[in-house]
C-alpha cells in the first residue's frame, strides 16, 4: 500500500498546531534517609494511581496526568512530588527525601536494594520484579529516569487525515480509503523510525547523570556479575544509564516498522523465543503505545495512541528533575521530524541507531562519533549542530519565535565552553557526591 508519502503533515498545520500536543510524565527516584542511604521503609503513599514503585520498595514513581501544554505537565509533577516531600518529612521513622539524580547514593550492597511488594491483584508485578532482578540483576535497577509519554495534538491529526482522504480520493490510489485510526497509525510508525534514529541526538544535548558513588562497584554477596563495571569505565559516561553499560538488554532487538502488525509481531516474536517475557521488557529508546492498558494485545486492537521516550535522566539541576526548555523542545523536535526525510531503519540502521545513543552518552564529546548509514562518520558536537541548525531554519519559515528561542537554548550547551548539564554537575558535585547530594534533596523539600 503506497500511502506512506500522504501521511505526512504540512507545514502549514504544524504552524497551527505548533503549542499543543500531549505530555505525560513518569518520573523516578529513590528515597534516601538524612545521611544520604537508601530508606528501608515501606512504600507510604499506599496504592495512589500518581505516586507508586518502579523496580525497589524505595524507588517512588510519579506518574502524571496528561496535559495539552508543557506548562501543566510540569506543574503537576511539582505538585506529585510536593506531596511525596510532604509525606516523606513527617515519618515517625525519621524525615526522608527524594534523591535528585539518576544514580544512586551509598549502596551497602544487594540488602539495600528492597524489591517492590505488590500484594493480592498486583502480586505479578513483584514476580516480575524478581524476575528481572535474576536476569539482569538488582543494581541496574537503581538507575532511575523520566519517560515523556508524547502525543501529537489530536486536532492536527484528524486535520491531516481530513487531507490525506481528500488527496487519495483525489489521486483514485486506492478503492477504499484506510481509516483514521489506519492513519495514525502509520504517521506515528514514521515518527518512531526518524526518533529511534535520532535518539542520540536527545541523550547528547540531556544527559545528566556523569558522577557515581564508588559503593556502587561493590558488588556484595549474591550480586550479578557484570563484566566491565570498572569505576574507570563507568567514569567515562555524561548518562550512565543510557551508554553500553547501563539500561539496556542483553541483545540489540530488531523490530519491524513497516507498519503496526509487523512491529507488533516482531516483539512477540521475541516473547515467543523467551529473549523477552513481555513488552514491558523492551529497553529501547521509544516504545510505541495505545491509550491505557499498555499489551500488544491492546496496541494491536487500538492502534499507537503515543510515544513514550525513554532516554531522560534525572536532571538535579532542576527542582523537579526537568527543565521546561527541554519538554519543550522534545516537542519541537518531533513536529521538526514529521516532514523530514524519511529513515527506513534497518536492521543495520537499527543497530548503528543503538551504537550511536550509547556512544553520545559518553562524557568527552571530542571521541565520539556518529556513524551514518552510508558508512560514514561525524563528530557529535557538529552532527548536532547541523541538526539545530537545520531545525532553526524551519521553524524561521514559520515564524515561530518560541521555538527559534528554546533551540538557541539548546545550541548554547554546545557553544558555550563546557556548558552542557553534564559538565555543570561534574563542576558541582564532582568531590563529596553524595554529601552535597543530600544537601541539594534537603533544599529542593524545603522549596517544594
Amino acid at each position: 500500500m503506497k500511502m506512506r508519502a500522504y501521511t505526512e503533515i504540512s507545514d502549514d498545520l504544524i504552524k497551527r498546531h505548533m503549542e499543543k500536543g500531549e505530555f505525560g510524565l513518569e518520573k523516578e527516584s529513590l528515597r534516601i534517609d538524612e545521611n544520604g542511604f537508601l530508606s528501608h521503609t515501606k512504600h507510604p503513599f499506599g496504592e495512589e494511581s500518581n505516586i507508586t514503585r518502579d523496580f525497589c520498595e524505595n524507588q517512588t514513581e510519579l506518574i502524571t496526568d496528561v496535559f495539552d501544554n508543557v506548562d501543566d505537565v510540569l506543574r503537576h509533577l511539582r505538585q506529585l512530588q510536593t506531596k511525596v516531600q510532604q509525606t516523606l518529612q513527617q515519618l515517625d521513622t525519621g524525615r526522608e527525601f527524594l534523591w535528585p539524580f539518576s544514580n544512586p547514593p551509598y549502596v551497602r550492597g544487594e540488602k539495600d536494594i528492597p524489591i517492590a511488594q505488590f500484594k493480592d491483584e498486583q502480586a505479578e508485578k513483584t514476580r516480575y520484579r524478581n524476575y528481572l532482578a535474576e536476569k539482569y540483576g538488582k543494581r541496574k535497577m537503581l538507575f532511575s529516569g523520566i519517560h515523556l509519554n508524547y502525543s501529537l495534538a489530536d486536532g492536527m491529526l484528524r486535520e491531516g487525515y481530513r487531507a490525506f482522504a481528500d488527496r487519495a480520493k483525489a489521486e483514485r490510489t486506492q478503492e477504499e480509503i484506510p481509516d483514521y485510526p489506519w492513519y495514525k497509525s502509520s504517521l506515528y510508525m514514521q515518527l518512531a523510525r526518524k526518533v529511534v534514529w535520532h535518539s542520540w541526538f536527545i541523550v547528547y544535548l540531556m544527559a545528566a547523570s556523569p558522577i557515581l558513588d564508588d559503593s556502587f562497584l561493590e558488588c556484595g554477596e549474591g550480586a550479578k556479575d557484570h563484566s566491565g563495571w570498572t569505576k574507570e569505565a563507568l567514569s567515562r559516561y555524561a548518562s550512565v544509564r543510557c551508554g553500553e553499560l547501563g539500561y539496556w538488554n542483553d541483545f540489540i532487538p530488531i523490530l519491524d516498522y513497516g507498519n503496526l502488525e509487523s512491529y507488533i509481531q516482531s516483539i512477540e516474536a521475541y516473547v515467543h523465543k523467551g529473549y523477552l517475557q513481555s513488552v514491558s521488557e523492551l529497553y529501547y529508546p521509544v516504545r510505541l503505545k495505545p491509550r491505557g492498558e499498555n499489551s500488544l494485545g491492546h496496541l494491536r486492537e487500538h492502534g499507537i495512541n503515543h510515544m513514550e521516550l525513554r532516554m531522560l535522566d534525572v536532571n538535579p539541576l532542576s527542582p523537579v528533575g526537568l527543565f521546561k526548555e527541554d519538554v519543550a523542545f522534545i516537542h519541537y523536535f518531533m513536529l521538526y521530524l514529521l516532514n523530514h526525510k524519511n529513515v527506513e531503519l534497518t536492521e543495520e540502521e537499527q543497530i548503528l541507531a543503538i551504537q550511536n545513543e550509547k556512544q553520545a552518552a559518553e562524557f568527552d564529546d571530542s571521541q565520539i562519533f556518529i556513524q551514518e548509514s552510508g558508512g560514514s562518520r561525524k563528530p557529535v558536537r557538529k552532527a548536532a549542530l547541523e541538526i539545530l541548525e537545520d531545525m532553526e531554519s524551519f521553524y524561521m519559515t514559520l515564524e515561530a519565535e518560541g521555538a527559534l528561542e528554546n533551540i538557541r537554548y539548546q545550541k548554547d550547551k554546545l557553544l558555550i565552553p563546557d556548558n552542557r548539564y553534564a559538565d555543570r554537575l561534574r563542576r558541582e558535585f564532582g568531590t563529596d557526591y553524595v554529601k552535597r547530594g543530600v544537601r541539594l534533596a534537603a533544599e529542593y523539600a524545603e522549596e517544594l
